[in-house]
This record gives structure tokens, C-alpha cells and sequence, in this order.
């Protein structure tokens, strides 16, 4: 039986493959972000081309796939997840210091200089805003937040030596400036290799290092002005501990030792 006879032939163009992603038909774009231009304003701006151009009502939708995907799953998080860690960090070192003041003047004083510092090399073009450069942020608040403690804590106890609240302060500020340039140095130089780094995956070391780099830098530089100063509005006045004396009483009846004779 001849084919003609139940088929027709025809030649036609289809594509090689099929592709399809999340079990469905799709269709996959690729492209290049130019370095001035940060990865969540590409996608914004794909994403209104996509609303304009694809007809509503007919089942079309856009998905990610790789660090763009992590972005928009997780990128949303971003706010809670530091609201949660600055909580946790407050909640540890009033715990520690056994009071409410001293962790708000700590993280008020070191923390927000820290991200603004970090935060204006991003805006200046030299790192984007991705989920690599937020890991670095969230991990910022805890490595600066060190500074504020070392100063506190010795502002308190020259306080309960009989110091007043203001020179008790310029004294731990002085004198905690070699610990803190030393831990400060050693965290800036642990991590300044990531801000050079190439090759695969250099992006991501890129923007953790960068955030944690400049971040230490500034905020450490602004935490031996700042904190002090809030530290002289905020900070309770602790009283010296009052010297108790010790000697022999009235009371006290003299030992006796027998010697034999």
C-alpha cells in the first residue's frame, strides 16, 4: 500500500529540541549585565518588558534559574532575616552586660555606620546588591558589633573603680584602640583576598568581600567617636563598689600556743 494513500509529507522547520522547565514548555533567555547595572534592576526591567509584550490571560509566566532564582526566592527575605539576627545579637549581650542600655549604644553605634559603609561602595557602581552581598551584610552586624563591646565593657568597669561617666569613657576608647585596630586589621586582611578574586564564581567572593571589607573599615573608623558619645547620653552611671575593711576586731580573742617547759 502506498503512503500517499493515508499520509501526506510535508517539509517544515521545528526546533532540535524541546526545552521545558518546572514541567512545562519553555522558553530560555540568557544575557549579559553590563557591570554598572545591578542584577535585581535587570530582572525589574525584564520583567516589565515581559508585561508588556506577552498577552495577558493566556497562562504565561517567568522563572529563574541560578543566582537570579536565589534572588527572587530569597532576596525577600532579606529584611526579616536581618531584623532577626540584629534581635538575637541584642538579646545575647543584654543577657551578657545584664542590661538594656549598653546593647542598644553597642549596636546603635557601630552597626548602622558599618552598612552605610559598605552600602555606598555598591551604590558607587564597584559591587551590585545580590543574595552574595547580603550574606556579607548580615555577617557585618556581628563582626563590628565587637568594638562597641570592647568599649563598653571597660567604660563600665573604670566606672565601678570610682571613674565619672565621661572620663571612664575617653579612658576605654584610648585604651581599647590597639585591640580593636588589631582585630580590625586581622579581619580586613583575612578577607581582602575575596575582593580581587577571579575566575568561576568570582562575583559572589567579590560582593562578600567587598560588603565585609569596607564595611569593617569605615565602621570601625566612626565606632571610636560614636559610641562614646552615646555611651555619655544612654549609658546608667554605676556606682563604685565601696571598700570594705578587713583587720582584727575587739572581739577577736588572741591565739594562745602552749610550749612545753
Amino acid at each position: 500500500m502506498p503512503l500517499s494513500t493515508f499520509a501526506t509529507l510535508r517539509t517544515t522547520t521545528e526546533p532540535r529540541e524541546l526545552k521545558r522547565f518546572q514541567q512545562l514548555n519553555a522558553v530560555r533567555i540568557q544575557g549579559v549585565i553590563p557591570p554598572p547595572v545591578s542584577l535585581d534592576t535587570a530582572l525589574r526591567m525584564l520583567e516589565d518588558e515581559a508585561r508588556r509584550i506577552l498577552p495577558s490571560g493566556q497562562g504565561f509566566t517567568i522563572d529563574y534559574a541560578g543566582e537570579s532564582r536565589q534572588l527572587r526566592t530569597e532576596g525577600g527575605n532579606f529584611l526579616g532575616t536581618f531584623a532577626l539576627s540584629a534581635i538575637l545579637i541584642y538579646l545575647v549581650l543584654a543577657a551578657q552586660f545584664e542590661s538594656f542600655r549598653d546593647p542598644f549604644i553597642i549596636l546603635v553605634g557601630s552597626v548602622p555606620l558599618a552598612l552605610s559603609g559598605a552600602l555606598l561602595f555598591s551604590f558607587l557602581g564597584l559591587t551590585t546588591l545580590n543574595i552574595y552581598s547580603q550574606i556579607g551584610l548580615i555577617t557585618l552586624v556581628g563582626l563590628v558589633s565587637k568594638n562597641g563591646i570592647l568599649i563598653v565593657e571597660f567604660a563600665n568597669k573604670l566606672q565601678e573603680q570610682g571613674s565619672d561617666k565621661i572620663r571612664a569613657v575617653i579612658e576605654a576608647a584610648s585604651t581599647r584602640l590597639r585591640p580593636i585596630l588589631m582585630t580590625t586589621a586581622a579581619t580586613v586582611m583575612g578577607h581582602f583576598p575575596l575582593v580581587f578574586a577571579h575566575g568561576p564564581g568570582a562575583g559572589a567572593r567579590n560582593s562578600i568581600g567587598m560588603m565585609l571589607v569596607t564595611g569593617m573599615i569605615i565602621g570601625s573608623a566612626f565606632t571610636l567617636f560614636i559610641v562614646p558619645s552615646i555611651y555619655v547620653l544612654v549609658a546608667r552611671t554605676h556606682k563604685a563598689a565601696a571598700p570594705v575593711a578587713v583587720g582584727r576586731t575587739d572581739m577577736d580573742e588572741p591565739d594562745f600556743v602552749e610550749v612545753p617547759a
